[in-house]
């Protein structure tokens, strides 16, 4: 297993090498071996695959959590989570469920794919720096560099998709009493940049940025660590064979994503708040239809912080949490164990240059 590991842990500076062999053999016409950019690919598809399978099986969940997270506290429509998902069933029916889920596939795709790849790659080279400093070639990634390499992966892809996030959470808590529909995701960016600017696509980035580096970074950190520790403590007698079931592995990542997301969750609060500023319909879906036409104004983050808390107490940045933690559990858990099935069949390897 140890070996595996090395294997799978191989350094980005190595990949650099190795592509760069690869196009010194085409300048030299001989037929290079593509199992670089080959093992590139079938994992950014896997990550794709694995993310838009995870969100698509919870996508009710997902819109119901941000519905409770800017609802007005003054006019109360979603009361819980049973309570909640029947009233959305009963108001827009099945397609209400399901609403934003198109734009949360079409961002969670990348996003996914950027953010397993990156992983893969902060994790190779952190541990192959790693390995320099201490000298020891066998020394394998210790939990707090996992974060780091997680914390590193979650930045890069957040920031790459965040655009479409940002559309996603204002398409998310349109209703059909609203009084001004994006059509989609295309619109929703098209309108946003007509109307308030490009710099309001990256509305509450701030807040996502910091979060990221508790939420990604502790579920890679937590997942991986759990997998290694039962691997090589077989407690319960959960290995056979060096290898975990796919109930182990789904159990490793509900509990990275119930670490993850209890730790960050304030920040998505606010996050998603700070998207709706600068909407000029915001206030009557955000503040109950219409009853209350004030503008919804933060100054930044901590000013986002201090309204919230101020004017509906500190559990206001709990809002949602419910529905969040039934969500992001099997969602995280899908995502995992999603990414190394399809990483199986598509038989993703890095090879290794003598």
């Amino acid at each position: 297993m140890a070996s595996e590991d090395v294997k799978r842990s191989e350094s980005a500076v190595t990949t650099i090498v190795n592509l760069a062999e690869e196009a010194k053999l085409a300048r030299e016409g001989v037929k290079a071996p593509s199992y670089a950019v080959l093992s590139i690919c079938k994992s950014l598809v896997a990550g794709g695959v694995a993310g838009g399978v995870s969100r698509t099986a919870v996508a009710p969940l997902e819109r119901l959590k941000i519905l409770l997270q800017v609802q007005n506290p003054h006019s109360i429509k979603y009361n819980g989570t049973v309570q909640g998902l029947k009233y959305i069933w009963r108001t827009e029916g099945f397609r209400g469920l399901f609403k934003g889920n198109g734009t949360n596939c079409a961002r969670i795709v990348p996003n996914s794919a950027v953010k397993f790849f990156s992983y893969e790659q902060a994790s190779k080279g952190i541990l192959y720096l790693y390995q320099q400093q201490t000298g020891n070639e066998d020394a394998e990634l210790t939990p707090l560099l996992r974060l780091g390499a997680g914390a590193c992966a979650g930045i890069i892809a957040m920031s790459a998709t965040y655009p479409m996030d940002m559309v996603r959470g204002r398409i998310t808590v349109q209703t059909e009493k609203s009084p001004y529909q994006y059509r989609g995701m295309f619109h929703a960016l098209s309108t946003v940049l007509r109307e308030e600017g490009p710099r309001a696509l990256y509305k509450g980035w701030l807040p996502s940025v910091i979060g990221v580096i508790p939420y990604v970074g502790l579920n890679f950190a937590v997942y991986e660590s759990l997998k290694d520790w039962l691997l090589k403590s077989n407690s319960f007698g959960l290995a056979e064979n060096s290898e975990l079931s796919v109930m182990t592995k789904l159990a490793c990542g509900a509990a990275a994503g119930t670490v993850g997301q209890t730790v960050a969750y304030p920040l998505d609060v606010i996050r998603r708040r700070m998207q709706m500023v600068g909407w000029k319909e915001a206030a009557s879906i955000v503040r109950g239809d219409g009853r209350s036409r004030a503008a919804l104004e933060y100054s930044g983050m901590v000013d986002a912080f201090r309204k919230t808390v101020r004017h509906e107490g500190f559990g206001a940045l709990y809002k949602g949490l419910v529905p969040n933690s039934v969500k992001v559990v099997p969602s995280i858990a899908i995502a995992f164990v999603t990414y190394e099935i399809v990483k199986d069949i598509l038989g993703v390897e890095i090879r290794i240059s003598d």
